[in-house]
């Protein structure tokens, strides 16, 4: 997977199929998203883009107080590979571009790209003020094939980042692994004590409590962080924010934790 920071220096795109979004959790209703532009992708030989942004929008916008993140930029992008995108776009989101009209902003960056096709969520707004949606994208658009994907329920539950935030601040690492369809992922350093280093602090932690879960430790020679040199099934305590491994081996390294569930 190609990542690119900003729009600057980008290659040619091949019968490019997009999405757009914050993708925190990367969750399945993401996975949706991922599904059709990959799969859209792959009938036209073409090649799929995901935009995301850094730092997430409503921080810069003043509405994130006390906001914690489901995923990191760099858990975001190990789990964007995972689901096969082909490139992903990290938008530095400032004010000003906070301010970017929603043609503008398709004739910029989606259209001005090469982007041939591209796929919105059903309640996806963008541009200035949320102006732009997938109504005014097929009223507007001639040339840009549009699709839209619509909201994903699991068992009548509706799923979102809010909700699946929510559901890890109660506690619930099993019903939050559900409605991510994958297990609750922090990318950290751990210390030949079993202390968690280097936590992002945006990072939404569960509360206190022990929690199970496989560490996966990655090749220190390696810069992909999804090549895993070996892993071990651990349980993981929060006390007051503190993050560490219970009767830790001693093994120390750059690790990505899949919270498996509740102990």
């Amino acid at each position: 997977m190609r990542v690119f920071r900003g729009f600057d220096n980008l290659p040619p795109f091949t019968h490019a199929v997009a999405t757009m979004g914050s993708f925190d959790g990367v969750h399945c209703g993401h996975q949706v998203l991922l599904q059709r532009i990959t799969s859209l992708a792959t009938e036209r030989g073409g090649e799929s883009i995901v935009l995301t942004f850094e730092p997430h929008p409503r921080y810069v916008l003043g509405k994130g107080e006390g906001m914690k993140l489901l995923s990191t930029l760099e858990e975001k992008l190990w789990l964007l590979e995972r689901y096969g995108v082909d490139n992903v776009i990290v938008i530095p989101f400032t004010q000003e571009f906070s301010r970017t009209s929603p043609d503008d902003f398709i004739t910029k960056y989606i259209t001005g790209i090469g982007v041939e096709r591209f796929v919105v969520g059903y309640n996806h707004r963008f541009g200035h003020n949320k102006a732009g949606d997938y109504s005014a994208l097929k009223d507007s658009q001639r040339t840009l094939e549009i699709d839209m994907v619509e909201q994903q329920l699991l068992d009548n539950n509706k799923v979102s980042s809010t909700v699946i935030r929510e559901v890890i601040e109660h506690g619930d690492i099993t019903l939050a692994n559900e409605l991510m369809a994958h297990p609750y992922i922090i990318m950290a350093s751990v210390n030949t004590e079993g202390a968690i280093a280097e936590l992002d602090d945006n990072k939404l932690l569960p509360p206190n409590g022990e929690y199970a879960a496989i560490i996966h430790y990655t090749n220190a020679n390696s810069q992909n962080t999804n090549k895993i040199d070996n892993s071990i099934k651990a349980t993981l305590k929060v006390e007051d924010g503190r993050f560490s491994i219970i009767n830790h081996s001693g093994k120390k390294g750059k690790a990505t934790i899949e919270l498996t569930g509740d102990k």
